[in-house]
């Protein structure tokens, strides 16, 4: 497949994904039959052609109408295409103007669930926390197609930004204490990790996490959620020892590959974090399985799957993995536990419930990284509607000598 087709196959899979939810109700009054009852394959078709219509410049209404008609006929014979055919044709024909949704003044979570593409239990979970309009952005940050980032690990931002532009690959510096750089929307990412050698794709939030965690060069790290290793191969160099570990063995081939590459010297083991498979460490990174609120930009298709119940299940998980991190601390060590959601329960009520539990740990700030990225307790918290990266959450907890 050409770079070109890939890049439209990409754009027409993951907008689709990202605005299921407005292109649903824009279906939904021509479907009399009602959605749920449509076949899902069917259904999926109609999205497709209607984000074409309404979305996709290159593509003119009727030929988005007619070639998702062509697809139905395929998929699921002529009375699915005939289907597909006249609903596509009311959609487009009635428009999808602002007067087709809820207004945000009179129904926010109607407006906010609709239009902003969000499940409604979880536009009215943040509107318990936010006002409108920080939800609104929120949303409307989520729905954004996301930036790719760039850290290089050897030398200055600035030296690296001069390589890819002798390269030929535009990118800019995030600055800002980061050493991301963001790459232009059209710059190939294999080529430009290529051509700095030690460098890794990682989100700015990401990034911050690692340069929160503030760990001392000559300390032993234990990673055990390391996947995809980000995190702790963007530690300051040279470290003498650092351990990965991951209970999914595809990611802890990805997070071996990722070292070799950079060189950068890990350790790897397939192994749970709810059972370390190290005695200790003097610096325990503790990045946990989670919601990933925060990171609904960058993977749409997670706002459909996520539950209800969800954030609970997962805060039930982390607890589990930071009592089991706690013991693998050195007395006098660190722990960093970090998550990329937005959910109280996961990061703050997390860490307060931690503490309380285990007197023998302690917060313990830093200005590694900006003030204004830093929550009152002196924990790192960003958000997309805030800084305009991926949402994240990092806690350094000392381990009382």
């Amino acid at each position: 497949m050409a770079r070109r087709e890939r890049a439209f196959a990409h754009e027409l899979a993951y907008g689709t994904t990202r605005l299921r939810g407005r292109l649903d109700h824009l279906i939904a009054p021509h479907a009399h039959r009602g959605l749920d009852r449509v076949d899902p394959h069917v259904l999926e078709l109609i999205r497709l052609g209607a984000y074409q219509a309404f979305y996709l410049d290159a593509v003119p209404p009727y030929a988005a109408v007619s070639e998702s008609v062509k697809q139905a006929r395929v998929l699921a014979g002529g009375r699915a295409s005939g289907f597909v055919n006249a609903v596509l044709r009311r959609v487009a024909e009635a428009g999808d103007g602002p007067g087709r949704f809820p207004a945000v003044d009179a129904d926010p979570v109607g407006h906010l669930s609709t239009w902003g593409s969000h499940p409604r239990w979880l536009v009215e979970r943040w509107l318990g926390r936010w006002s409108v309009d920080e939800v609104s952005k929120l949303v409307e940050a989520n729905n954004t197609r996301p930036d790719v980032y760039v850290v290089p690990l050897d030398g200055s931002p600035v030296e690296a930004l001069e390589r890819l532009r002798d390269g030929g690959i535009a990118a800019e510096a995030v600055g800002g204490g980061s050493r991301c750089l963001r790459l232009a929307a059209a710059a190939s990412v294999s080529l430009a990790l290529a051509t700095l050698g030690a460098a890794i794709v990682q989100d700015p939030a990401a990034n911050f996490v690692a340069l929160f965690a503030d760990v001392p060069t000559g300390t032993m790290v234990a990673d055990l959620c390391c996947s995809p290793g980000g995190k702790v191969l963007a530690l300051p160099a040279p470290r003498p020892r650092a351990f990965a570990a991951d209970r999914s063995e595809s990611r802890i081939h990805v997070m071996r590959e990722n070292a070799r590459r950079v060189g950068r010297p890990v350790s790897c083991v397939v192994a749970d974090a709810v059972h370390p498979p190290i005695r200790e460490a003097g610096a325990v990174l503790l990045d946990v399985p989670c919601s990933g609120t925060g990171t609904l930009a960058r993977h749409p298709d997670a706002r459909w799957r996520l539950t209800r119940d969800a954030v609970e299940e997962m805060a039930e998980l982390q607890g589990r993995m930071l009592a089991a991190a706690a013991d693998v601390v050195q007395p006098g060590g660190l722990l960093v536990y970090s998550t990329c959601t937005l959910e109280p329960e996961e990061n703050g009520e997390q860490v307060a419930a931690f503490l309380a539990r285990r007197k023998d740990y302690a917060l313990e700030p830093t200005d590694a990284v900006p003030r204004a990225l830093r929550n009152a307790d002196g924990c790192l918290e960003m958000t997309p509607q805030q800084q305009g990266f991926d949402g994240s959450f990092a806690a350094r907890l000392r381990r009382v000598a």
